[in-house]
């Protein structure tokens, strides 16, 4: 079998690449101005569910649903059950290999018998599949290695007011670059995160439409080493910021409106042009031995922010169709695209799909797709009666 990943994806696990960021700069600026930025777990950047991925990747300020964990925890609060329990699968860079793919399961409980306060847990696993390293032309140095990411998470949120609620997550993560030979280990780091949501009703004309503010400041914490700390690899601490204006058509159709602002915080590579050898290496040294603190102040002073728009239409709110389009600067990685999706609910479950459709040419992401299962505990329960 022709593996074209060989290189990519051991190169992706040691924090050298990113496959939610490395893209072909095409036509857009010049090869020197593409430095996108990298982290030592590209799988955290991967949104996980159809509904949010369908309408553009935004989901700071939707309305709740059972993936919330990945977009803003704090939604959990206003959730209008008690409970849900959801599953996604998201086969990746299907257009180069077909056996990279990850699973996504979420859930949340509505606790102390009030609707103020939810805890819940999501799980990550994210699989490369079986690869050979090796140089071009030379056998294979590493055979069938398997690496793989697991997150696990956990958040607990509060409705602070009828229209305020925060939270706070806290994520482990461990990463296993498979058997490299000595030296090289699987790596592990602990973050939080720390997330707020408003929301409130409010009249435009004739309608009263749902008005809604998030934000999440995400894998705030630890770097990785894959080398026993020679190097440490930073995480892909994100800022996401985002608004959603929910309008009623009538009594049958809703049209949401969405928007989300999303700002890496750790910074790029040093950029060594023009650099003698031994400062290209004190640049790296300086680089990898930032701190994660430090790395966040100095994100700030790269103008890098990726912006998401999508729409969602519901009828009834058992049908639901999507789209959305995703912009992300050409020389921080250049991932720009439409997506499409739809999704269809009963009382017990709602089932999602979206499509992805990349704006520029040969995006190893193109023609993604992902599906989501969700089950509500109170319409399971209304079921079972």
């Amino acid at each position: 079998m022709d593996r074209i990943k060989i290189y990519a994806t051991f190169f992706l696990w040691v924090g050298s690449l990113s496959i939610a960021n490395a893209q072909i700069a095409g036509s857009s600026g010049s090869k020197n101005d593409f430095n996108p930025l990298t982290s030592g777990a590209p799988s955290l950047t991967i949104a996980p569910d159809a509904r949010g991925s369908g309408m553009g990747d935004v989901g700071a300020a939707t309305e709740s649903d059972i993936f919330s964990q990945y977009w803003n925890p704090a939604k959990y609060a206003f959730g209008y059950s008690t409970g849900g329990l959801g599953f996604s699968y998201t086969p990746w860079l299907s257009k180069i290999v077909n056996d990279i793919d990850m699973i996504y399961l979420a859930g949340y409980h509505k606790i102390g018998g009030s609707e103020r306060q939810a805890l819940a847990a999501s799980l990550r696993y994210f699989s490369a599949g079986k690869i050979d390293i090796s140089q071009p032309g030379e056998t294979a140095i590493y055979s069938n290695i398997s690496p793989y990411d697991v997150s696990l998470d956990l958040s607990y949120s509060l409705k602070f007011s009828e229209k305020f609620s925060g939270a706070v997550a806290f994520r482990y993560f461990y990463s296993d670059p498979g058997s490299l030979g000595e030296g090289y280990n699987p790596g592990s780091a602990i973050t939080a995160d720390i997330a707020g949501y408003y929301n409130s009703y409010t009249m435009l004309g004739n309608s009263e439409c749902l008005f809604g503010l998030g934000f999440n400041i995400s894998n705030i914490g630890s770097k990785i080493s894959f080398n026993q700390g020679n190097s440490s690899a930073f995480l892909p601490a994100n800022l996401r910021i985002g608004s959603s204006l929910l309008v009623p058509l009538d009594n049958s159709n809703t049209l949401s409106f969405n928007l989300d602002l999303n700002k890496f915080l750790f910074p790029a590579l040093p950029d060594m042009i023009g650099m003698t050898a031994d400062e290209k290496q004190q640049a790296l040294n300086d680089y990898y031995s930032m701190s994660s603190l430090s790395g966040i102040s100095k994100s700030f002073n790269e103008g890098r922010v990726a912006v998401s728009f999508g729409l969602e239409y519901a009828y009834n709110n058992h049908f639901f169709v999507r789209g959305g389009y995703f912009y992300e600067q050409p020389n921080s990685g250049n991932r720009q695209f439409f997506s499409l999706g739809g999704g269809f609910k009963l009382n017990a479950f709602q089932l999602d799909v979206a499509y992805l459709i990349s704006t520029i040419p040969y995006n190893p992401l193109d023609q993604t797709l992902r599906l989501s299962l969700s089950f509500d505990l109170d319409g399971l329960k209304s079921f079972v009666k």
